[in-house]
């Protein structure tokens, strides 16, 4: 296959060019292969403005990947299904039910996919594709479905909940990455990480026989790491021997900040508009 990969950054907290949104969550426009896949779409409000803006054809997508069932991940899918009907779209069962989060304020609050978007899923049962294992989502890009959690040091970066009360913890494990392979290396993005970026990395070694990692695109929820985490994180990070790393969304200012400092030179801006390109050897 084409081994050329182009990723957009559609939607993330930051932008870089004028006229461009911003919003707290994510979504990237992947290109390889002469595949078009759309994973996550943000909270909704800035997807379709950006898409316009940066010159990308939502409703040319192939797939759409869900990382997990967010409210600032899950918004702009009504759009999408909307626009470009012939999607597939690949989500963990669990990215369909109630979410919550405590909020600062300690208040419990709704953090799962809006009503009128899972309305618009259940609306279209022939083009939901489940998934809790490995899936090819197009030719050499796959979704990774449940991610083992093996570390000690990771968690899931907040207090979660499935129900309202706060009384029954959410472990997310609808949370995946998507994985580029090809012979060179893999190309891992990220949602959240909520399973851990360690552990998540780990797991799509496993899945490509131990190939190298040339890059990490996306959130790595180390907005609220401990110093241990951190530590263990980058110790990890060097030692997997990660060419490049593009933290944005929930990775957090400080701990991007260290992840720059830690790796000088491989640590690229996750910022709205900007583009990451990876060509064949």
């Amino acid at each position: 296959m084409d081994e050329r990969a182009r990723i957009t950054v559609l939607v993330d907290d930051c932008v870089r060019g004028r006229g461009l949104l911003g919003e707290h969550g994510l979504a990237f426009w992947v290109e390889v292969s002469g595949w078009r896949l759309l994973f996550d779409t943000g909270q909704g409000m800035a997807l379709a403005h950006n898409a316009i803006l940066l010159g990308i054809r939502l409703e040319s997508a192939n797939a759409v990947v869900l990382s997990h069932g967010h409210y600032d991940h899950t918004g702009g899918l009504g759009h999408v299904l909307e626009v470009a009907p012939q999607a597939k779209l690949y989500v963990h069962p669990a990215a369909l039910e109630p979410k919550y989060a405590r909020a600062d304020d300690g208040a419990i609050k709704k953090a799962g996919m809006p009503s009128a978007v899972g309305r618009a899923v259940e609306a279209r049962p022939d083009s939901l594709t489940p998934v809790k294992q490995p899936t090819e989502v197009v030719e050499g890009v796959f979704v990774t479905g449940e991610i083992p959690r093996r570390t000690e040091y990771e968690n899931t970066g907040g207090a979660f909940f499935t129900d309202r009360d706060g009384q029954r913890a959410d472990s997310l494990l609808d949370d995946q990455a998507v994985f580029i392979d090809s012979r060179r290396g893999t190309i891992v993005l990220l949602g959240c990480a909520h399973a851990g970026v360690i552990n998540t990395l780990q797991y799509v070694r496993d899945l490509t026989g131990g190939k190298p990692i040339r890059a990490v695109i996306g959130g790595m929820h180390l907005i609220t790491a401990s110093r241990d985490r951190m530590e263990q994180t980058v110790d990890s990070l060097r030692r997997m021997g990660v060419e490049r790393l593009v933290p944005g969304h929930c990775t957090g200012t400080a701990a991007t900040a260290e992840l720059r400092s830690a790796f000088p030179g491989m640590c690229d801006s996750c910022d709205v508009g900007t583009v990451v390109e990876l060509g064949a050897p």
